[in-house]
């Protein structure tokens, strides 16, 4: 990752930290006022303030601290300081259990919410995306055993609708967490709808390191036949220690004729360290030259790398031909935000749920390196990717939330239940032991992730 890259990245991740917090943190301050609870400080972010207002209204200070990793909303509370006689029912510990939680679930309830939102903004405005055509189906694999073809269309995955391939990956990656096989409907060359059954029980799709749905099940997606032609070589790399230059188009490697950009790149990643004939067309002229391919790993995999970008160059009647807009009116558009935030939610509960149960390997558990990594990736492409790396994070943060974990909001609104059943709140004592373990499970968790991340930086 180039200096510019890490830059985006950190600004990325920076908004959307601190939009989710502002979200997440505006639920609790929303709902508090609305139950008659002084709020005495709004803050986004720890540490050090950057920026703070008293506001005479309602005399709460709002902040904008140094430390953008999360945020708080203090409230007017006895078991925190003194509270003045006049002002007893304001505050939070006097309010009635179902008031208290209520302010607490609330911070979870708006990262749904905005996730819904943002959901509803992409489909009425419309989610771009690519037609699912099948390309290569690997040879054994199991969708090759199940039957599907070089070119079939993917009209819908175990009776689910898929207009684009972003839709068709989504829905197999969250069949597959629990199924035994996914049934895609496929639509052939010859016009034929048909089903196909793939079997997935020998995936253990969860257990690896890193998922690669697509690539377990030996499916990709179709891409045209574009020349091989060299783009840029980058410095310090195996092409140009080889000699390849800008605007070589690729005629044979070790004497297998190369017709496709696609090709070009499989055979190189098949091969790293190993030396190769190459032969190009360079000004006309055949030229004669040896490549070897370093290796590079990245997820588990090692494949080769040699430090050149390729030349894409589609027709735009191709482009046109294979552009979908998943688009819907207002109140469709306002369902479909609604399931999928639903689906996903389901689905990472789902994921967690093995997480615990050791189905799932805890490689896949990330931190804020990778976060800020997708933040960066997303936010360069466009702000309809952005929007949806933002709904998912924010999902991730609600679910997250509300887990019975102390020091959670779901540890308190355990606490709360306990209340309520019982009759009188939980001992401070009880809290104290909580908050104790609530501290060391939060901290196992993110190390774990943040080992993760660093892991994938040396990979």
């Amino acid at each position: 990752m180039d200096i510019l890259s890490l830059i985006y990245s950190v600004l990325a991740f920076i908004v959307a930290i601190g939009v989710l917090v502002t979200i997440h943190e505006f639920g609790h301050f929303w709902v508090a006022r609305k139950m008659g609870v002084k709020v005495l400080r709004f803050s986004v972010g720890f540490g050090k303030p950057l920026w703070s207002r008293q506001s005479a209204a309602d005399e709460t200070e709002y902040v904008i601290a140094s430390i953008p990793f999360g945020g708080y909303v203090k409230m007017l509370d006895e078991r925190e300081g003194d509270v003045e006689p006049g002002e007893l029912d304001r505050a939070f510990n006097r309010k009635s259990v179902w008031r208290r939680f209520a302010i607490v679930a609330a911070g979870p309830v708006f990262n749904f919410l905005f996730a819904i939102l943002a959901y509803y903004l992409m489909f009425v405005v419309g989610v771009g995306g690519v037609k699912p055509v099948i390309g290569e189906v690997s040879n054994p694999s199991p969708a090759y055993t199940a039957g599907v073809k070089h070119k079939d269309v993917i009209l819908a995955v175990n009776g689910i609708e898929t207009r684009s391939w972003e839709k068709a990956r989504f829905t197999m990656l969250e069949e597959a967490v629990d199924a035994q096989q996914i049934v895609l409907q496929v639509q052939g060359a010859d016009l034929q709808i048909r089903d196909k059954a793939i079997d997935i029980r020998g995936l253990e799709l969860l257990k690896k390191e890193q998922i690669d749905l697509m690539r377990d099940l030996g499916l990709s997606s179709w891409r045209p036949d574009v020349p091989p032609i060299i783009a840029e070589v980058l410095p310090d790399g195996a092409a140009r220690q080889a000699g390849l230059l800008q605007e070589d188009r690729i005629l044979e490697l070790d004497g297998i004729p190369i017709v496709s950009a696609h090709q070009w790149v499989r055979s190189i990643r098949a091969n790293p360290e190993k030396p190769m004939s190459l032969k190009v067309i360079r000004d006309g002229a055949e030229v004669e030259l040896s490549l070897t391919p370093r290796s590079r790993s990245e997820g588990g995999e090692t494949f080769g790398y040699i430090g050149v970008k390729n030349r894409i160059e589609i027709p735009e009647s191709l482009r046109r031909e294979m552009a979908v807009v998943e688009r819907y009116g207002p109140i469709d558009g306002m369902v479909e935000a609604l399931d999928k935030t639903w689906r996903m939610t389901w689905l990472t509960l789902r994921v967690l749920g093995k997480l615990v149960t050791g189905e799932a390997s805890v490689r896949n558990l990330s931190g804020p390196i990778t976060i800020a990594h997708y933040a960066g990736i997303t936010a360069r492409i466009g702000l309809e990717p952005f929007l949806g790396f933002l709904a998912i994070i924010s999902i991730s943060l609600g679910v997250l939330n509300l887990l019975p974990v102390p020091m959670l909001d779901g540890g308190h609104l355990f606490y709360y239940l306990i209340e309520i059943f019982k009759g009188s709140p939980v001992s401070e004592q009880t809290e104290i032991i909580g908050q104790k373990i609530g501290i060391l499970l939060l901290f196992c968790l993110m190390s774990i992730a943040i080992y993760n991340d660093l892991l994938r930086l040396v990979e």
